[in-house]
């Protein structure tokens, strides 16, 4: 019962200018699809092979016996939920109960970007920042490498990959010009407020 390698939602060019089909083809049919393939390969005849995939990444975080099925899991999870973040023409501000809470929660959207924005310009090395939904409260977070917020007891609702390979095709080692536009040309806001929808 392997995990199966998920399709894009949208065509290998329709990020770009920010997210070219170049960078799509190392970032998502090698770098992500090896994660699922290493992922399947260490699963496969065990229990775990049987159970879905967040059950899976929760079980084995912190398990030093484990970090391989966790780091490639979790890894595979975080990539998949990265491309459906984002839509070609996206950015702009959510609306409705998300757009309310995110004020409630932050004080305005711009104090929520500013936020994002720090979170994802200061993780050192690897890693990822998000919006997260924690007993009921939006905060943004950070995790390095392949850790994500299903482990801490936080629902994701966003998130932006701050590895290297998700941005250095085009922007080199500009990560805050990346991040930028992430925000404001690729986030889909419609998928937040539906996982927000759900969460809530």
């Amino acid at each position: 019962m392997a995990y199966e390698f998920p399709a894009l939602p949208y065509a290998t060019d329709a990020l770009a200018p920010y997210i070219t089909a170049e960078t799509i083809s190392f970032h998502y049919a090698k770098h992500h699809a090896a994660y699922v393939t290493n992922y399947n390969n260490l699963v496969k005849g065990t229990p775990f092979d049987e159970q879905p995939l967040e059950e899976v990444i929760k079980a084995t975080a912190g398990d030093a016996s484990k970090v391989g099925i966790f780091n490639n899991g979790a890894q595979a999870w975080n990539h998949t939920f990265y491309w459906n973040c984002m839509k070609p023409g996206g950015g702009g501000e959510p609306t409705g109960d998300l757009a309310a809470k995110i004020v409630a929660d932050f004080g305005s959207f711009a104090q929520f970007k500013d936020a994002f924005k720090a979170a994802g310009a200061t993780q050192f090395g690897s890693g990822w920042a998000w919006l997260v939904l924690e007993n009921g409260t939006l905060k943004v977070t950070k995790t390095a490498n392949a850790d994500n917020p299903l482990c801490h007891g936080q629902v994701p609702l966003l998130t932006m990959d701050v590895w290297e390979h998700a941005y250095y095709l085009v922007y080199q080692n500009r990560r805050p010009d990346y991040i930028s536009d992430f925000i404001d040309n690729l986030i889909d806001w419609s998928f937040v407020a539906q996982r927000y929808a759900q969460a809530a």
